[in-house]
């Protein structure tokens, strides 16, 4: 399964975390995104997801990293995008809960398994910004 994940940060260095409301992994966090539809690119389908998801436009960065990880039912190739907030609040449709993290407390919260991977280059990036 091919996916793409918005890491969404703000002006104060945070990062925007979901909680799961739906599904097998009801309860994990994860950064919000979804599935690539045919036809489009990975930036296209963040976008599209973060707008049905969240009600808010994205926009995207740059590509972080690319997570290849395999749950029990499936593989998971996951493209994750570092994003700003473009217009829109941010207000949950899909998931259960959301909290803005900082780099101090990103392992403060149970993330799905892909989504802890990223964890530590994500707290270096955090920390450079912080040092710029």
């Amino acid at each position: 399964m091919r996916v793409v994940a918005a890491i969404i940060h703000d002006n104060y260095n945070r990062i925007f975390a979901t909680q799961r409301g739906y599904g097998d992994m009801k309860g994990g966090w994860e950064f919000p995104g979804g599935k690539i539809e045919q036809g489009e690119t990975p930036e296209q389908a963040l976008v599209r997801e973060i707008q049905e998801e969240l009600d808010t436009t994205v926009v995207v960065e740059k590509l972080i990293t690319t997570v290849e990880w395999d749950y029990p039912k499936f593989h998971l190739s996951m493209l994750c995008y570092l994003c700003h907030i473009g217009k829109g609040q941010l207000t949950l449709r899909e998931h259960q809960a959301a909290r803005w993290l900082t780099r101090e407390n990103l392992n403060s919260i149970n993330w799905l398994p892909a989504d802890k991977v990223i964890i530590p280059q994500l707290e270096e990036e955090l920390l450079k910004s912080e040092n710029k």
